[in-house]
């Protein structure tokens, strides 16, 4: 599975006026707390002298220090006052999601002189960051042991996370091809590749079933003996489990040996009927992995992707928009099948059965209900060249059981959802993690050119 985080370039930025010992000091402090919250950075000591930025002249060996590294967001907090003609070179020339933030002043000393005045440095920073076009996020000055330090810079990572799923690019694998009667998922492979990056890798169905059966050969007996202990399993034979299990160990092969981000299937007919059995269990196995999404939804598949990377790393699902609560009017129910196991309500147990909506032979479907808490929900799609991102948040809430996996979500105004949903440019498909991280998808879509931002309801604004 690829990391859960960006790689952070922490570039502590110095002035050749106010307190130097200062400015390392609070360096320091910054370290201390980027290593309290398990923040991958590189830094600049060994390279610079005291590891700090203080004038233009640093620029061009800092740039190739934190490209060498690899990193993937740029973090520039000003420790005395701040170089703002180096930090917005840094910025412009790495052309990475940046993040402008600075400690908050203490009083002046007794003899009334002051160590630094990082908030007077930090405004022609944000000048300069304009001027050069520099898209950045800012944290509100302040301490690093106030709360909104963490939140801001948590926030930021994982907005620089999924908006670089657009701005580095993504591996998508498609194992078959589009179902034919879904027009709604038909999109502009080409555009996609061209604007965002998105690479959409064609995997053979008929060799991947090809696969999938010499996998199943070998009978994965005890992990089906564990699987009868520990799931509902009605009308499945062995075979069609290891069939299932093969699914699951074919397809994470593929984006082993494809470097793949995310994956979308067919998923019907071809596959289960290979089989012997709906294949959505492997699904639910692959999910906690990487993103696995049905229906040949290669944009649901960047969304849930997106997702993934704003919750720096929890699981996310792309699922439906199905039905309005029948009490309650800004909730509704989100379902579809196969949602990553990890996403299962602790009560509940996994049942393996029928498809309700298209009747038959086959068996399974993953039934069941998906655990409580927050929930962040987003849509990336486009139409005539024109790329939106749909964004909201909600929680939880007690509803009627239903089919397949599920959950009921209350908003604060579910008519907002609906009209931003129906006007598109997006569809029924939507990825969903359990986690509040919508401020974070908004402020990804300001480190990628021309992305619309469609906001359905956040709690930060």
């Amino acid at each position: 599975m690829k990391k859960n985080q960006p790689k952070l370039a922490f570039c502590p930025i110095g002035k050749f006026v106010f307190s130097h010992e200062d400015a390392l000091r609070q360096k320091e402090e910054i370290r201390a707390t980027l290593d309290r919250l398990g923040v991958d950075y590189v830094d600049l000591e060994g390279v610079l002298p005291d590891g700090i930025v203080r004038e233009k002249a640093h620029v061009a060996l800092v740039v190739a220090n934190f490209r060498a590294a690899g990193a993937d967001a740029l973090f520039i907090p000003h420790c005395n006052f701040g170089t703002e003609d180096a930090s917005a070179l840094i910025a412009r020339d790495l052309g990475l999601p940046t993040l402008l933030w600075g400690p908050r002043d203490e009083a002046p000393l007794a003899d009334g002189t002051r160590l630094r005045d990082t908030l007077c440095g930090l405004l022609p920073t944000s000048k300069v960051l304009g001027k050069l076009g520099v898209p950045f996020s800012y944290i509100p000055n302040c301490r690093t042991a106030d709360p909104e330090f963490e939140t801001g810079l948590m926030r930021f990572l994982g907005a620089a996370h999924a908006a670089n799923v657009l701005r580095k690019g993504c591996r998508i694998g498609l194992i078959g091809q589009r179902i034919d009667f879904f027009w709604s998922t038909i999109c502009n492979e080409s555009e996609l590749l061209e604007r965002f990056r998105i690479e959409v890798l064609p995997l053979d169905m008929v060799a991947f079933i090809n696969s999938v059966r010499a996998r199943a050969a070998s009978g994965y007996k005890d992990e089906i003996r564990q699987l009868r202990t520990d799931c509902v399993i009605e009308d499945m034979d062995d075979a069609a489990l290891a069939g299932v299990l093969a699914v699951r160990d074919e397809a994470l092969d593929l984006a082993d040996r494809h470097q793949l981000d995310a994956m979308a299937c067919q998923s019907f007919m071809s596959l289960p009927e290979s089989i012997g059995a709906w294949a959505v269990f492997a699904d639910s196995m692959i999910g906690d992995r990487l993103p696995f999404v049905l229906e040949s939804d290669i944009c649901g598949a960047v969304s849930t992707l997106m997702a993934q990377r704003a919750a720096l790393g929890r699981p996310a699902f792309l699922t439906d928009i199905a039905a309005r609560h029948p009490q309650d009017d800004n909730a509704v129910l989100l379902w579809h099948c196969g949602a990553p196991l990890s996403m299962k309500h602790p009560e509940e147990k996994v049942r393996l059965g029928q498809h309700w909506i298209l009747p038959g032979p086959l068996s399974g479907m993953t039934h069941f209900r998906m655990k409580d808490g927050p929930l962040t929900c987003v849509r990336f799609d486009g139409e005539h060249g024109r790329y939106a991102l749909a964004v909201g948040e909600g929680e939880t809430c007690d509803g009627p059981a239903t089919l397949n996996n599920y959950a009921w979500m209350r908003v604060p105004d579910w008519p907002r959802w609906e009209r931003t949903l129906i006007e598109g440019p997006f569809l029924h498909h939507i990825a969903m993690t359990h986690a509040h991280c919508g401020p974070a998808l908004k402020d990804a879509a300001r480190f990628v050119p021309d992305l619309e931002v469609r906001d359905m309801g956040c709690r930060l604004g």
